[in-house]
């Protein structure tokens, strides 16, 4: 479900120039998983830390009352603990449940115990229960192969969220490692900005 969508606009000049993008974008993820790769686990595991003491002390995160974030799998920022802590401050919690093709659902848990690998491999929620769109949600984590600081991001390459957020949310915040920030990223006209981006580092 770590996936970006692509497009093309109108006319051929523009399909031209989004068919180049999307080639930059393929090599770029190549090149984003292998520099991923050879991030030791004492820096995923202490940035991820970091990571996290930064994200709960956010007056967003305070001020959220509904939540829809990923299940972290290997060498991405992990989410499970800020998952708890959610649940546990009484917050409204969703995290994707894959629906196949580029489609997914928010939906509601209230226990990671509730979760079961799905069709991709990711922890997701066995059963739909009260589903929820972009509106009325306060806070989005979003994940990334890796992202720039003005909030663009680049994904796995199946436009999951890109397809689920349908336009910018002031919620959204993703979360990214320092050494995965780069100072630019190519877009097409349907990939979605971040409205924040959160490593280690960033305050």
């Amino acid at each position: 479900m770590r996936k970006e969508m692509t497009g093309a606009p109108d006319g051929p000049r523009g399909t031209a120039a989004a068919s180049d993008v999307r080639e930059s974008k393929k090599r770029l993820r190549a090149e984003m998983r292998a520099r991923r790769e050879k991030l030791s686990e004492s820096y995923l595991r202490d940035a991820g830390a970091r990571m996290r003491q930064r994200l709960l002390r956010l007056p967003a995160w305070e001020a959220a009352e509904s939540l829809f974030a990923y299940v972290s799998t290997e060498r991405e920022p992990d989410t499970r603990l800020a998952l708890r802590q959610a649940l546990a401050e009484g917050k409204q919690v969703f995290v994707p449940k894959c629906m196949g093709q580029g489609r997914m659902l928010a939906v509601q848990i209230r226990s990671l115990e509730e979760l079961v690998p799905g069709k991709l491999g990711i922890p997701e929620p066995e059963h739909r229960t009260e589903i929820r769109g972009p509106e009325g949600m306060d806070l989005i984590l979003v994940p990334c192969l890796c992202a720039s600081t003005d909030g663009k991001r680049l994904g796995h390459g199946g436009g999951y969220y890109d397809r689920y957020l349908r336009k910018f949310h002031p919620g959204t915040l993703c979360l990214c490692f320092e050494k995965l920030l780069l100072p630019e990223i190519p877009l097409t006209e349907l990939d979605i900005p971040m409205a924040r981006v959160l490593t280690e580092k960033t305050k």
